[in-house]
């Protein structure tokens, strides 16, 4: 018949249901101090990639508009939400200079604002009230440029830059009540 040793210390129960805590952090304190280096919590699982209109309820079409076969009714949005979207749009689906969009999906700043329009965001007029505030933020800059297309596709421009003019605009826009 087996002997069974007992452990040198007793097995203590904590709030968390288990001694494994404790335990832990008295090693974790034995070890010498360069052992000891304090990195970020990295969930390894990974994160979820969220559409780039997760908040916000898809264009519904009433019985109406399946009877006579028009699409939905854009879902109202702001200026500023407009331009949140763009730049939510652009950072799903990627950038890109020189075009429109491309195979992959990837879409400029005017493409991004097409897409968003086209997807039932909004009405013409906020696009274009949106694209106003862009030309606005680009000006009080100092960008020598007529158009946020010119500034999209300037080899200097970067995607970062693109985000940060989308967020300057729809904060600009947010202030307006627009």
């Amino acid at each position: 018949m087996p002997i069974l040793a007992r452990a040198p210390h007793p097995f203590v129960l904590t709030p968390d249901g288990s001694g494994l805590i404790a335990e832990i952090e008295e090693y974790l304190a034995s070890l010498p101090a360069p052992a000891r280096i304090v990195v970020p919590c990295i969930c390894a699982h990974g994160s979820v990639r969220q559409p780039w209109n997760a908040d916000r309820p898809a264009p519904r079409q009433t019985l109406l508009d399946r009877l006579v076969r028009r699409p939905a009714r854009p879902v109202p949005v702001t200026v500023a939400d407009h331009l949140q979207l763009a730049s939510r749009y652009i950072t799903f689906h990627g950038w890109l200079q020189g075009a429109m969009w491309d195979s992959a999906g990837r879409v400029c700043l005017l493409g991004a604002q097409a897409a968003v329009l086209a997807h039932g965001y909004g009405t013409p007029d906020s696009a274009r009230r949106a694209r106003t505030q862009v030309m606005e933020v680009l000006r009080a800059a100092g960008h020598p440029v007529d158009t946020p297309d010119q500034y999209n596709d300037d080899p200097a421009t970067r995607q970062a830059d693109i985000h940060q003019l989308l967020g300057r605009a729809a904060t600009r826009a947010h202030r307006l009540g627009i």
